[in-house]
């Protein structure tokens, strides 16, 4: 019995070794799909206002918005809500516009990591994108007071405890790996045709 358990064992890792391939494959999917979705996303106002504090406060970004970064706390809506003062700073801000063209470039980037399937160096400019786009998102840990629950009397504030903004920002981890992953299988792809 032991004999036939082994066996399906080795059976088991075999298969298991030979969907590499197709796991990463299916990174560059889920790439897609959260980039499109997300950057599809930026073009609906509700979405626009939600990312002005990341945006607001990063040393990186703040300059696409023209009202100065705490001026925002005031303006703040939430999903959903519509208010004709609110979304008149938020137009004078910058903040649909800027949305569109981030979501046009987050859109992007997830067509050429997706891209990579069948061109590797297109899979290879689109996961250093990806990479790049990822970092800057983590950056809003260090950047944004609201990633952190405030100090509102419960006693329970401040790092490691995450908002639902904070949340957000942190499962980046897993997309900045599968990028790794694809960039560095794209590569390997380019060697080898060298080579050839």
């Amino acid at each position: 019995m032991s004999a036939k358990l082994n066996k399906l064992f080795l059976n088991f890792l075999h298969l298991a070794a030979s969907s590499q391939r197709l796991g990463i494959h299916l990174i560059r999917v889920a790439i897609l799909v959260i980039f499109v979705w997300i950057g599809g996303l930026k073009f609906w106002n509700y979405e626009a206002e939600g990312i002005v504090p990341f945006v607001a406060n990063s040393p990186f970004m703040s300059f696409f918005y023209t009202q100065p970064a705490p001026d925002y706390k005031i303006y703040k809506l939430k999903e959903g809500e519509f208010d004709q003062k609110k979304f008149e700073w938020h137009k004078k801000n910058n903040t649909y516009g800027f949305s569109h063209g981030l979501g046009i470039l987050i859109m992007s980037i997830g067509i050429l990591v997706f891209l990579g399937i069948f061109f590797p160096k297109v899979g290879l400019v689109g996961a250093l994108l990806a990479i790049i786009m990822t970092i800057g998102t983590l950056s809003f840990l260090v950047t944004t007071p609201e990633v952190w629950v405030p100090d509102l009397g419960s006693g329970e504030f401040g790092f490691p405890l995450l908002t639902g903004a904070g949340r957000l920002v942190i499962k980046d981890t897993a997309i900045l790996a599968g990028a790794i992953v694809v960039l560095a299988d794209s590569a390997q792809r380019i060697l080898n045709s060298k080579r050839k």
